[in-house]
């Protein structure tokens, strides 16, 4: 071989690879130290790979023990009470009622009332605001960028009671049973933009803004809510304070009737929205270069958020630290992608408010204690548990 030939050889042999004369193909020596680095992408893809299988691994196992979860506590709550009823007659009635006649009912001549007229209802209650209050955590996280943020924070839980407060106080009753959950709905959704605005500072939302914002809110709303209650007569008194306290003491199928187009629309809406949020989560410029509307985008969230805030809070009052406790639970399991982290705080808020109202009918005999207390309970130590975490990652907030 001729030196000219060497000289034109020697890229090719750098680069681990040889060109066949005859064949035009293109082939690698095992030899070749320079292949194995050529292979080493590969290596790492299998790796990306293996870790892609195992995150939708235990995705899969959660969807499957929160779901057992949900059915078990359902199925327990409707069977405790001051009227017993075994588990498997709750599973009969509901079997009964679609005609399959595998189980047996209710034995107690009032079993089957309890169940249908009490119980039932309180469960699907617990059930639908659960999701919304933990759909609309996820959100409110997943726009703002940080684990702090949530409804009940920031003051649009007690600004949408400061509505349906002042709806019970003048007996407003010109969207009939609408009325109230409508109030909770415009009211809920003007704190938030309150909030949103006063915490947006030259194109950034400040996240200690936020949270200090919405203490101010909650204050504002606190004393509207207060004078309120001074004023109305005793019969709305009694409900403005049941709405305080939080309770699902009371819920109707006309009630659920109510809540349920509101907060499904809700959840299928904040689904749709998954795919911004995660491109959002990469920060506000590199949403813009693909070409997401970042405020129509947040703009759009608020306004999920109102609908499914306002409608949770319409009956049962405010219940707090539910969409800060469960999303980000669920996001250290599962990871941040929206599309997964929805639908299972869906389950997961389910699953909670379902085991909390369960304990408030039974931790006390004869009692029903208020359910935003026992959330708080929980709620608090976990949030105080989130600043403290955050403060750490970032060094302080100065």
């Amino acid at each position: 071989m001729s030196e000219s030939t060497e000289t034109r050889d020697l890229p090719l042999r750098r680069s681990g690879r040889h060109l066949d004369q005859t064949s035009g193909g293109d082939r690698r020596s095992p030899a070749d130290p320079t292949a194995q680095l050529d292979a080493a992408p590969d290596a790492r893809d299998l790796d990306l790979g293996q870790i892609r299988g195992r995150r939708t691994a235990r995705a899969g196992t959660l969807f499957l023990v929160l779901f057992i979860a949900l059915i078990a506590a359902c199925v327990l709550s409707a069977a405790i009470g001051q009227l017993f009823i075994p588990p498997q007659e709750v599973i009969g009635s509901l079997l009964n009622k679609v005609g399959i006649d595998w189980l047996p009912g209710p034995s107690h001549d009032f079993g089957e009332e309890a169940l249908w007229q009490v119980r039932f209802p309180r469960v699907i209650m617990t059930i639908l605001v659960g999701a919304a209050l933990a759909v609309a955590g996820s959100m409110m996280q997943g726009v703002f960028g940080n684990p702090l943020a949530e409804p009940g924070v920031v003051g649009v839980s007690s600004g949408a009671a400061v509505g349906a407060s002042a709806s019970i106080l003048f007996g407003w009753s010109f969207l009939g049973a609408f009325t109230t959950p409508a109030f909770a709905f415009a009211s809920g959704l003007i704190t938030t933009f309150i909030v949103y605005t006063v915490s947006r500072s030259q194109g950034r939302t400040e996240v200690i803004t936020l949270v200090l914002t919405g203490v101010a809110v909650n204050a504002i709303a606190g004393a509207a809510i207060a004078y309120i209650t001074f004023a109305a007569p005793t019969s709305a008194r009694e409900q403005i304070v049941f709405w305080q306290m939080g309770s699902f003491n009371g819920s109707l199928w006309s009630q659920v009737g109510l809540i349920l187009p509101l907060i499904v629309f809700g959840i299928i809406i904040a689904q749709t929205l998954a795919p911004g949020l995660d491109i959002l989560s990469l920060g506000e410029k590199s949403a813009r270069h693909v070409g997401i509307n970042v405020e129509r985008l947040r703009i759009i969230v608020m306004a999920v958020v109102a609908l499914l805030v306002s409608a949770a809070v319409a009956f049962c009052g405010i219940i707090a630290f539910v969409g800060l406790v469960v999303p980000h639970i669920i996001r250290m399991i599962i990871g941040p992608g929206h599309r997964l982290l929805l639908p299972a705080s869906v389950l997961g808020g389910a699953v909670l408010l379902a085991i909390a109202d369960l304990a408030a009918r039974t931790l006390v005999e004869f009692a029903d204690l208020p359910i935003g207390m026992l959330t708080s309970l929980v709620g608090g130590p976990f949030f105080f548990y989130l600043i403290r975490r955050s403060r750490k990652e970032s060094g302080g907030w100065a």
